[in-house]
């Protein structure tokens, strides 16, 4: 491809075209099912699906044979579903997600989850970039080859609507669509991070989560804490000694080894790498409260610690009152909501059968005490070797369009669709980067897109497609 021209015809789609209709998207407040359980009636997601798929059909219909589809399965979020249709009999498979997580607190003045603001290069509000932007970036990467008339392979985009609620809807749309997809021997996807903005970042692995609800029960009702403290034993002191079965709190680190695997050399050299790349913004990025510091000194260490070691995080807390409410009562019972990260290729089952036992097998003071898993567990993954034309591609690719020398790293997150692919197929190759780089803040407030870096992995991704037709024919 002409990377002049190929960069000329990019950045006015996304100024003129993408961004504009990424506003209005960000408005919608479509939370995942798992946030907002009567999605089907509030309606929200499918205001969003209308806004991407009336962008989608206008852009694809100059594009002979293309095919655009809403699949809606019984009580199931949907999908958009797109064929192109391109030389030669193999098939790429882009994925995204439209679907959102919620609103959080802590937005800064002005600013807001369903309230778009653009300062800069900075897109603000919730799902632009986490995952918003992904079937923006794959059809204008694939639009791209046809300004130049480059030709590429069928390419299938696949955009859901469940991926932050564990996708849970998925498995059953790809087996629903299963012939339409047919056997992809490359697949790109849009839904991870970046350690920086300045260069290419490939997503090496990804981790797995088990998430449940710790219940602790001491009373049928709260009573005066003068009266019973000192008898009644604390349902948080419990709940806290439970969670030492899995988590070292002077430490952070996990104990029990049925929690670990055996991290690829591989991997660790290239933790070493992207560690020497960012230095200290490893984990300078973070909005650190005072004088809170890092787990550990070695930023290669750190990133070992959020992309191959598990981390358990409390992540939300029922039963205990507001400080302003809270009387002198010994409180009934206590709920956290407690979050494992679990390494890549772990199984996810195994990791909450292992968790259920710590937690619940014989309770201090023997008492009631009940865990229940959330969510679907979902198991970690462990990218493919790369295809030695495939690495020379996106090298080539990270360097003309970012100028820099591309970045290797493993991502602390999930997307339940890459273990789910790699099962089905494991001799497809991956391309998994993304727009989540130093204070975008996916899941958190004052989330925002780098509209530069989008620009730059369409272009990349449209290169890519380009070598992917060339190599395969």
């Amino acid at each position: 491809m002409d990377a002049a021209k190929l960069k000329s015809f990019v950045e006015p789609l996304w100024e003129d075209a993408i961004v504009p209709s990424l506003t209005e998207y960000i408005r919608i407040p479509n939370k995942s099912p798992a946030f907002d359980r009567e999605w089907a009636q509030h309606g929200y997601m499918d205001d969003a699906v209308k806004l991407m798929e009336a962008w989608a059909r206008k852009q694809v219909a100059p594009l002979k044979g293309a095919k655009l589809d809403v699949v809606r399965l019984p009580k199931r979020t949907p999908v958009i579903f797109i064929e192109i249709p391109g030389e030669g009999r193999d098939t790429v498979l882009l994925y995204g997600h439209l679907d959102k997580q919620p609103e959080f607190t802590g937005w800064a003045e002005g600013l807001g989850p369903w309230t778009p603001v653009r300062k800069g290069d900075r897109l603000y509000g919730r799902g632009g970039a986490d995952d918003g932007y992904a079937m923006y970036g794959a059809l204008s990467a694939i639009l791209a080859l046809h300004d130049q008339r480059v030709p590429h392979a069928r390419c299938v985009v696949l955009i859901e609507a469940c991926e932050e609620s564990g996708s849970f809807d998925l498995p059953y749309y790809v087996d629903h669509l299963a012939a339409r997809i047919g056997k992809p021997s490359l697949v790109v996807c849009l839904d991870s991070g970046c350690g920086d903005y300045d260069r290419l970042w490939l997503t090496t692995s990804l981790r797995g989560t088990a998430i449940g609800n710790l219940t602790v029960k001491v009373l049928t009702e709260g009573v005066h804490s003068g009266d019973a403290s000192g008898i009644v034993p604390s349902s948080f002191r419990i709940a806290r000694l439970l969670l030492s079965r899995l988590e070292d709190e002077r430490t952070g680190k996990v104990g029990p080894r049925g929690f670990y695997v055996d991290i690829p050399p591989a991997r660790a050299e290239q933790a070493k790498a992207a560690a020497a790349i960012l230095g200290r913004d490893v984990y300078a990025k973070f909005p650190f409260a005072g004088r809170t510091r890092p787990m550990a000194e070695d930023p290669a260490e750190l990133i070992l610690n959020r992309t191959w070691r598990p981390q358990l995080a409390v992540i939300g807390a029922d039963g205990l009152p507001l400080p302003a409410n809270a009387g002198a009562v010994l409180l009934p019972s206590t709920t956290l909501k407690v979050s494992m990260r679990l390494p890549p290729m772990l199984n996810s089952d195994a990791a909450m059968s292992l968790m259920t036992k710590l937690l619940t097998d014989d309770p201090p003071y023997d008492a009631d005490v009940t865990f229940k898993p959330l969510l679907p567990n979902n198991t970690g993954w462990n990218a493919p070797e790369l295809a030695s034309w495939l690495e020379q591609s996106v090298k080539r690719a990270g360097d003309v369009a970012f100028g820099k020398p591309m970045g290797f790293m493993g991502e602390g997150g999930t997307i339940p669709f890459m273990a789910m692919l790699g099962e089905k197929f494991p001799e497809t190759q991956f391309v998994i980067t993304g727009v989540l780089g130093p204070q975008s803040n996916a899941h958190g407030p004052n989330e925002f897109l780098h509209i530069p870096t989008g620009k730059r992995i369409s272009q990349v991704i449209a290169m890519v497609l380009a070598d992917h037709h060339e190599r395969r024919t």
